[in-house]
């Protein structure tokens, strides 16, 4: 994202809680690294924030120094997949403190960004959302609005339902092939070609049949995202009897001591447990 943000113009200012990472983001596409979050958002008009959790979301944007340092008028936007609760907090917050906030979090993952091809489903500030736009359209096709903040983070969870049962069910189909005697590429081969090729089975081939790939999304974060799902179903009233049945396969994959690898190495999990 700070890539295609430079890429298209902006000033931009990294902080990340590896600052090496940062440091060679920076240098590689002309922006400045922070040595704090304050120190990043200090200047900025609009602050775009991509952690791994909720918990870690609020922990960085709330702390008293983030706060002291946002500028009045700022765009604060969370395109991580934070959860409903969080998005709710943020916006009580920043609100308060006359910034803008966004709930925004995104569909799509590397490969997506760098084509622009990203979906954002945001919510929260209108306001917000059209400041922080021409920003987004750096690596962004669309920015949906879909209302009052927490929308966003409730639209990404139905997506990411559908995206780890899909996983899912990739998993276990090639597992299934794979007893049979077809091999993993036949198999993804097929896949591609029938009527379950989405978008998904097409950009994350590599991730399942190279088990070297980089990881785009590690099995523990899918873990912490069917939590979010499961609860937030269950705070709504909403049966999530696949979602609990996915919840179940990655929790035990994550158990295994697979967490730290690709989402699509449930397919490796599945075959050798």
């Amino acid at each position: 994202m700070a890539r295609k943000i430079c890429g298209a113009g902006h000033q931009v200012t990294l902080w990340n809680r590896s600052k090496p990472t940062a440091e060679t983001v920076a240098s590689e596409c002309g922006a400045e690294a922070a040595n704090t979050a304050a120190e990043a958002v200090k200047r900025a008009d609009v602050v775009i924030s991509m952690l791994a959790t909720g918990a870690v979301t609020e922990a960085v944007l709330l702390s008293d120094d983030v706060l002291a340092a946002l500028r009045p008028g700022a765009v604060v936007c969370d395109m991580a997949t934070s959860g409903v609760a969080t998005a709710h907090a943020l916006a009580e917050a920043l609100t308060r403190r006359g910034t803008h906030f966004v709930d925004a979090p995104v569909s799509g993952s590397v490969v997506t960004i760098a084509a622009g091809q990203l979906l954002v489903m945001a919510s929260g500030s209108r306001v917000g959302v059209d400041i922080a736009e021409p920003v987004l359209a750096a690596f962004a096709k669309r920015v949906a609005y879909l209302g009052e903040a927490g929308a966003g983070q409730a639209m990404k969870l139905a997506v990411n339902l559908v995206v780890h049962t899909l996983n899912s069910a990739l998993s276990e189909a090639l597992a299934l092939a794979a007893a049979s005697g077809v091999a993993p590429e036949a198999a993804y081969d097929v896949f591609a070609d029938s009527v379950v090729a989405a978008p998904f089975v097409t950009y994350k081939r590599q991730a399942f049949l190279d088990p070297g790939a980089p990881v785009a999304m590690s099995l523990d974060l899918t873990a912490k995202d069917l939590d979010l799902i499961t609860d937030q179903a269950a705070e709504s009233g909403v049966r999530a009897v696949v979602a609990d049945a996915v919840r179940a396969e990655v929790g035990a994959a994550c158990a295994a001591g697979w967490g730290d690898r690709d989402m699509a190495a449930l397919a490796g999990f599945l075959r050798h447990p």
